[in-house]
């Protein structure tokens, strides 16, 4: 099973501001959907929350909180307390590929572990109060690009960008 993040950040990493996105993108809406389509999504509870507590269709929404007790009192939803037992749990699925979602504890949590990164970089610099972590660039390279520019309905310019795992991160002990 193939671990991704995927993700929407601005140039400055921003990701979000009370608990809300900071653009409208259709072009990167699409992708997303077309990206995550079918296959299981991994957020944590604010992220969730963010999107009106409402699961993302055509998906197996999985919510991690540390809240004791946390359910977000929707039957298609699954919850775990980590991100560990998220992808256990979404090992089960036995599906190709399994999707983390957001948003910056569970970006900042996951980075290290996932394979590939799909990155829509939005040419700008904008206040926030979530963001992604810097990609280590000595563990993962860009092996796609694609630009696209701003237009009617689209303010920013961004860049469809995928990141490949080069190098695996040794265990740490201590």
């Amino acid at each position: 099973m193939k671990l991704s993040i995927i993700v929407a950040a601005s140039e400055n990493n921003a990701i979000g501001k009370n608990k809300q996105m900071l653009w409208n993108l259709p072009e990167d809406m699409r992708f997303f959907k077309n990206t995550t389509w079918g296959l299981p999504i991994i957020m944590g509870r604010k992220t969730f929350e963010a999107l009106g507590n409402k699961p993302l269709p055509g998906r197996f929404n999985i919510v991690v909180s540390r809240r004791p007790g946390y359910t977000s009192g929707n039957p298609e939803v699954q919850h775990t307390d980590s991100l560990t037992k998220a992808i256990e749990l979404a090992k089960k699925m036995d599906a190709k590929e399994v999707f983390i979602g957001g948003g910056g504890q569970i970006y900042k949590e996951s980075i290290l572990i996932c394979d590939t990164i799909y990155m829509t970089r939005v040419f700008a610099f904008l206040e926030g109060d979530a963001f992604f972590p810097e990609i280590p660039t000595d563990v993962f390279h860009m092996t796609y690009s694609k630009k696209v520019t701003a237009d009617q309905k689209h303010a920013y310019d961004m860049d469809f960008q995928t990141w490949k795992k080069i190098k695996s991160i040794p265990e740490h002990t201590g």
